[in-house]
């Protein structure tokens, strides 16, 4: 059983949205994805907001096992506006009745999936979108959310310190680790090509990396790890030389955007949603230890190479400043010490 995300996060989603609401009163939304850790956010915001503006919104979420998540989450469950359908992303049955808008946030970037099972992934990323856009045009959907992932542009050339949303570089096809930005990829030109055929606004979040509740400890996320193992006590080890670029963007942040986007993001206009302040992975190591007043030690396994520029996954996040006013609200030493803190109390549950 989790415990539910902090109240001041979810107020501080409502203060930054309270705007946008009242064109879903009485409306319904349909969400896959809802289970993970962009849903948990998407899910328990939608329910706080929905109840303190009395908004008599109803949510439905796709899961491949209600009851897991009821067991998980079981404060969302109990929530009355909240349905949840049993089925899988590419060959769900269709519920009765209207649904006007649609985020489909389902298959997140696992890297044990894409390694164990990649054609799987493939097939959820691709069938699901395809059968997702079949519900929307058959449901009177009006607007619907893609959560795409900054794993469409490829490998971020040294050059580009910030990748934008109009560069035009791509996974290598031929690489079995290109198969979830390949899978994305071919998601948001389905949903381009639905909007020809459609009155349908369809909405491209291109998603990079974050932080916050829900996040696993035990996962690929370096954060994460880092996290965790400040929390048990561990030495933090760095397998390579420390010297990729990454950044964070709180949860909270995240939700934010995302419902700013499915209300008012322009139809089609990708628009990259992360932080655009990037730090080295060893950085990150020292942050996480400095951010919660910790002692531990930190070994990097390898030296850098003299001369070789780092590699980079940092997003420009000029669009969303320009075209929705978005901006990072929560630093990311905070971030470090709400996801901590959560998940201590998570381990006391």
């Amino acid at each position: 059983m989790l415990p539910p995300i902090p109240q001041a996060d979810l107020d501080h989603i409502l203060n930054e949205t309270r705007t946008l609401w009242d064109e879903m009163r009485n409306k319904r939304i349909f969400i896959t994805g809802g289970t993970g850790f962009f849903g948990c956010w998407l899910l328990e915001s939608f329910s706080h907001i929905n109840r303190r503006l009395n908004l008599d919104a109803r949510a439905m979420v796709l899961t491949r096992d209600p009851t897991a998540f009821a067991m998980k989450c079981p404060h969302l469950a109990a929530d009355p506006a909240l349905a949840f359908l049993a089925g899988d992303v590419r060959d769900f049955s269709f519920p009765e009745g209207e649904f006007q808008y649609i985020i489909h946030a389902a298959t997140e970037a696992s890297a044990k999936q894409a390694a164990e099972r990649p054609l799987d992934m493939l097939t959820t990323i691709i069938d699901g979108t395809a059968r997702v856009l079949n519900f929307a045009q058959t449901h009177a959907t009006g607007k619907l959310l893609l959560t795409s992932s900054g794993a469409i542009y490829g490998k971020q050339p040294a050059s580009l310190t910030h990748v934008p949303e109009d560069y035009l570089g791509g996974p290598d096809p031929l690489d079995p680790a290109s198969i979830y930005g390949e899978g994305k990829r071919i998601s948001e030109q389905m949903c381009a090509l639905c909007a020809t055929q459609s009155q349908i606004e369809i909405k491209i979040a291109r998603c990079f990396a974050f932080v916050g509740p829900h996040l696993p400890l035990d996962a690929h996320f370096a954060i994460g790890n880092f996290i965790g193992d400040v929390l048990a006590g561990r030495p933090i080890r760095i397998n390579g030389d420390g010297t990729p670029r990454r950044s964070y963007l709180y949860a909270a942040d995240l939700a934010i955007w995302l419902w700013t986007m499915l209300f008012q993001a322009p139809s089609l206009v990708p628009i990259n949603v992360g932080s655009a302040d990037d730090l080295s992975i060893a950085e990150l190591a020292h942050t996480v230890v400095e951010s919660l007043k910790a002692s531990n030690e930190i070994h990097v396994a390898k030296k850098p190479t003299p001369g070789l520029a780092p590699a980079r996954y940092v997003p420009s996040v000029d669009h969303a400043k320009a075209i929705l006013g978005l901006d990072q609200t929560v630093s990311l030493q905070e971030a470090i010490r709400r996801t901590a803190e959560w998940h201590v109390g998570e381990s006391a549950t």
